[in-house]
């Protein structure tokens, strides 16, 4: 059966994905191999995956998600079986490649068609806990919804896309997963920053995992489309699938998994504003229905913070900054509920707006929440919004750094901070400091923590608490642009020793390591750092 085998696989003869994958049940565009442009009435194409060619190497994987949701034992990495699969070349029993179809809006724009243009879902698999998890290869060849530049990985976005998904997941962040990533010689050509100077680039495949790779954009598509009945067949999959406390019998069951997903979605961003994460390319195509990060590409980490700050340096008029974020989460919302409409009925409708009009405050209270936590507070009272705000209005004018202040603000009590060596060892917090106003923010800040600890027995157990809180929630460590740009440099002259050190400090981010202190991991980044560009180019 299914899911009952308790023991780690060594090699993939003894590995094998479900014999009754889901998504069969599913519309399948079954004229597999065509590429074409428009594709009708399904939710799938079958293709098969064109494997890497030229000598294949193994450049990272995750031990977490091998042998936690694979059920794979870490030694299956040294297998020339392992490479062959994730490079495409051997697909393991139960497999039924497909690509999925969805559209999306675009900067704001409804593009119509766009679908898996460089992945190919492979199968499913139900591990020892009984999940169900897709395992998908990215990177894998052309589909029938391949645009331009598509088909191909290129190496240095194969491992962004690693180092962030593992990331995420150590921070406590819902995301879709990568297990491990295999170069090859094999090269395409690209345009960095779409500026007219094209060059050749190793390319790389992913093997990606995610228990739905639906996104809002999937039934958009369909809805756009007038294909309301595979909607409907879509959304009541969904239900069943993924909202088991949704019944398919209630008659207002669209209304409860839109209300579900909206939800999700916004507490998702507000985890993302807590870290300082900003994804860089917000389409409602790269929106989990889940309510998980997805589809890595032009993401950053804010180093000094700046609300206005743009990871995608594709993304001109800053759409999709750190501080418009929520709002654009939001609006994609509103997107998915007007591709949900066709299954309501007219009440129904109106209760949708309803929960609509309810999503901004929702949003700014959750964000609210997170940032009171970066700071040692468990209750909210009136004046903590604008002791935050005060906060972060402070941080941009000085240039202080988002991650390391807040962590450097779990290291010293207040009346540390205000002078004194203590404070000159905190290079971000010293930076902070020189704000005119920082003296009286502190005078409020210590107020409130006073407020917050007549509950506790003493204040000295208060300020253990306060710390413990405090680093639970500010990570030490988070994959700086820079410290990924350098492992990117290293990897693509086959030097994958800095990438692994870094998958393996993301691990742990909470607790200070002495190996990424000596190499300066919470060290002001260097100057050459803010002058780094991440584009769309992939």
């Amino acid at each position: 059966m299914e899911g009952e085998s308790t023991s780690l696989k060594e090699n993939l003869n003894e590995w094998r994905f479900s014999l009754h994958p889901k998504y069969i049940l599913l519309p399948i565009d079954e004229n597999h191999d065509q590429v074409k442009n428009n594709v009708k009435n399904v939710i799938y194409s079958e293709v098969t995956p064109h494997p890497l060619e030229k000598n294949l190497r193994l450049v990272c994987f995750s031990e977490d998600a091998l042998t936690n949701i694979l059920d794979m034992s870490p030694e299956i990495v040294n297998t020339g079986e392992f490479l062959e699969f994730v490079g495409g070349r051997r697909l393991p029993c139960g497999s039924l490649p497909v690509a999925h179809r969805y559209g999306g809006h675009q900067y704001g724009l409804w593009v119509g068609q766009l679908g898996d243009g460089r992945a190919h879902l492979i199968g499913e698999y139900v591990n020892r806990l009984c999940e169900r998890w897709q395992v998908q290869l990215k990177g894998s060849g052309l589909t029938p919804y391949s645009r331009l530049y598509d088909g191909r990985c290129v190496l240095r976005a194969a491992i962004r896309e690693m180092v962030a998904s593992e990331a995420m997941f150590h921070l406590g962040v819902p995301t879709t997963r990568t297990a491990a990533v295999v170069a090859s010689d094999d090269t395409v050509v690209r345009d960095l920053y779409y500026s007219g100077n094209p060059h050749r680039e190793k390319t790389a495949i992913l093997l990606r995992l995610s228990q739905s790779w639906f996104r809002f954009g999937s039934l958009e598509i369909l809805a756009k489309g007038g294909e309301l009945a595979i909607l409907k067949q879509l959304t009541d999959f969904i239900i069943k699938e993924h909202f088991p406390d949704i019944h398919l019998s209630d008659e207002n069951r669209f209304i409860r998994l839109f209300s579900e997903m909206a939800h999700r979605s916004l507490d998702l961003v507000a985890k993302w504003q807590g870290l300082g994460f900003t994804h860089g390319l917000l389409n409602t195509d790269n929106m989990s229905i889940l309510g998980v990060t997805m589809d890595y590409g032009p993401f950053g980490f804010v180093d000094s913070y700046d609300g206005g700050f743009v990871s995608n340096s594709s993304d001109g008029e800053g759409r999709y900054s750190l501080s418009k974020q929520p709002d654009i989460v939001v609006w994609n919302i509103g997107q998915l509920a007007n591709a949900l409409k066709p299954l309501l009925s007219s009440s129904q409708q109106v209760h949708m707006t309803h929960i609509l009009k309810t999503l901004d405050t929702y949003c700014k209270n959750k964000i609210l929440e997170t940032f009171l936590m970066k700071i040692g507070l468990k209750k909210e009272r009136w004046g903590d919004e604008e002791l935050v705000e005060k906060l972060l209005d402070m941080m941009q004018h000085t240039g202080a750094d988002f991650t390391t202040t807040f962590r450097q603000l779990s290291e010293l009590e207040p009346h540390e901070m205000v002078t004194g060596s203590k404070l000159e060892e905190k290079w971000s917090l010293k930076r902070l400091s020189s704000h005119s106003s920082w003296g009286c923010w502190l005078d409020q800040y210590r107020e409130r923590l006073d407020k917050e600890s007549v509950d506790s027995s003493s204040s000295c157990v208060f300020s253990v608490e306060r710390v413990r809180r405090m680093r639970l929630v500010n990570p030490a460590y988070v994959p700086r642009t820079w410290l990924i740009q350098e492992a990117i440099q290293d990897a693509e002259r086959d030097d994958f020793t800095k990438l692994r050190f870094l998958l393996q400090v993301i691990q742990n981010p909470y607790e200070v390591q002495p190996e990424a202190e000596a190499r300066g991991f919470s060290n002001q980044p260097p100057q050459w750092a803010y002058a780094l560009k991440i584009s769309c180019s992939s």
